[in-house]
């Protein structure tokens, strides 16, 4: 059975494939979210189609290492460092997503599962040089 290595990302930090996605979308909705308010998680269940629940382990997991803290109202910030490693991995995602449907012609649902499978692997020093070759190609890499 073949199981994929955990990137310097993943390992430097400690948090599972799946975390990795929890904290990805908190970045993505803390984007959309007034500065200061927070992000509920019920938004990050709708957007990831998983059980409130489970946003609620995997919050307990993010906050046990210091990627977000929580309000008494359940309302989810994210740290600094919770921050970077969201916003690197949202980076990752896009670009190969764009990579994926614009010179590979992957439609657009492939293209995005795919690239979520895909984001977890590479080591930053990777996904810098092709981000940066991508760039150079003239492929724009844009927040959505």
């Amino acid at each position: 059975v073949f199981t994929m290595p955990r990137n310097e990302l993943t390992a430097a930090h400690g948090l599972t494939m799946a975390n990795e996605d929890y904290l990805e979308s908190v970045y993505r909705i803390s984007l959309k979210t007034p500065e200061g308010e927070g992000v509920r998680s019920v938004d990050v269940a709708e957007q990831l189609k998983v059980s409130k629940a489970s946003v609620n382990k995997a919050m307990t997991a993010l906050k046990e290492v210091g990627m977000v803290e929580q309000d008494r109202y359940g309302r989810v910030r994210l740290t600094d460092k919770g921050r970077e490693l969201g916003s690197e991995v949202w980076r990752c995602h896009r670009m190969l997503r764009a990579f994926l449907e614009v010179d590979l012609g992957v439609d657009a649902e492939t293209a995005d599962k795919e690239a979520c499978l895909m984001e977890h692997a590479l080591s930053r020093e990777t996904m810098r040089r092709w981000a940066d070759y991508l760039e150079r190609q003239g492929l724009s890499i844009e927040e959505d």
